[in-house]
């Protein structure tokens, strides 16, 4: 997420805005963050509000809060309200271990380099080598 700092000379102060990867709410003239995704099954007469999707879709509507609660269908439709498990969103155990453990490995020096290349610099990640032939 990227902050923006918005400095206001009236009272010297500063306030930091987020801005980047918040989705706003769909409806017109509405500036509030997304909370859930509103998709419709039109075979089915159904409407469909779940959490927040992944990835921001052209048949799927982002909705804030107070939309999301106010939401209304046609007569003879159904809405389906899918809540998240609070439970389920959180990492488990296994998941903690299963990063730690990538985290170590990556870290491990790798064996078999190839042989008379000479490690020379290293920026984060990446490794400058010296070519044995030159």
């Amino acid at each position: 997420m990227i902050a923006r700092v918005h400095y206001d000379r009236a009272d010297k102060g500063a306030t930091i805005r987020f801005v980047g990867s918040l989705r706003k709410c769909s409806r017109t003239a509405c500036t509030r963050p997304a909370v859930t995704t509103l998709t419709y099954v039109y075979a089915d007469s159904t409407a469909v509000l779940g959490p927040l999707a992944t990835y921001a879709e052209p048949h799927c509507y982002d909705l804030c809060s107070e939309h999301s609660e106010r939401l209304t269908v046609p007569r003879g439709w159904e809405v389906i309200r899918l809540a998240p498990d609070a439970e389920a969103l959180r990492p488990s155990a296994d998941d903690l271990e299963a990063l730690a453990n990538a985290v170590r490995e990556a870290a491990r020096p790798q064996e078999g380099t190839s042989e008379g290349v000479t490690e020379v610099g290293r920026r984060g990640h990446l490794r400058v080598l010296r070519n044995p032939d030159m």
